[in-house]
């Protein structure tokens, strides 16, 4: 006899979404448990009981999948769109059934992870787990010292000021900037934002990196599937450890 767990845990295990997407399952009433409908904060033993989705089974054992992918501009970091735009899912040509984890505005290009772990992407979402994403900006002029000092320190916003960030000087252009920036935290269009209160407004943004796992080269719209050195040190950060970086690695 297994463990009972709480529901949404199972079913983000099993490749049906965050946990939060899961807990909206069991609210329409699509989960059931050995026939009977599933409460919110209802527990479950995987493998005593017959958990079922939309009446398919729950196998909470399956392998996950676990994606790479360099998204264009214009292209939503969603699984569908009510408008039937572009999803990041729609240039993914695999059997699981995958979500994005984490956003890139619609601006915006460069990596993004798909994966059906649910659990796994609640945990890399949340923000008390602090992993660092790696962005090439160009921004309109040339931003002074002091400004990029500001940049490095926090910046203020309407919902308070941002974290310290690691900001420098990739090279400079006639009337623009090209800019390494290090975040530790994800606020909505964060970058941009900043950009504009510091007087210099984002021109491109590309995501080259999310914790362990770097862009390389993937051309827009390319995918891959992640190696198994990326796959444990992703899972390290799934336990909750700080995973180890390759040193030398900026691309």
């Amino acid at each position: 006899m297994g463990v009972e767990e709480r529901l949404q845990k199972i079913l983000a295990r099993a490749g049906f979404g965050s946990r939060r997407a899961c807990e909206d399952l069991i609210r329409e009433g699509r989960v059931l448990v050995n026939g009977q409908a599933a409460h919110l904060g209802g527990k479950a033993d995987p493998e005593r009981d017959r958990i079922t989705v939309d009446g398919r089974p729950v196998r909470a054992d399956r392998p996950f999948t676990y994606i790479a992918l360099n998204k264009p501009p214009g292209v939503l970091s969603a699984v569908t769109d009510a408008r039937e735009r572009r999803t990041v899912t729609d240039l993914v040509d695999v059997e699981a059934r995958l979500f994005p984890v984490g956003r890139l505005d619609l601006g915006s290009a460069g990596l993004i992870l798909l994966t059906d772990d649910g659990e796994l992407a609640n945990l890399l979402t949340h923000p008390r787990y602090e992993h660092s994403k790696e962005y090439r900006v160009a921004v309109d002029g040339r931003p002074e010292d002091a400004t990029l000092d500001r940049w490095r320190q926090g910046v203020w916003l309407e919902e308070g000021r941002t974290a310290p960030a690691e900001v420098s000087v990739l090279r400079q252009e006639k009337d623009h900037t090209w800019l390494r920036v290090v975040l530790r935290e994800g606020r909505k269009q964060q970058i941009r934002r900043v950009a504009v209160k510091l007087g210099h407004p984002v021109r491109k943004l590309i995501r080259v990196r999310i914790g362990p796992v770097y862009l390389g080269h993937l051309k827009p719209g390319e995918w891959r599937h992640l190696s198994q050195q990326e796959v444990a040190q992703l899972r390290e950060i799934k336990q909750g450890r700080p995973p180890r970086q390759r040193p030398g690695r900026t691309r």
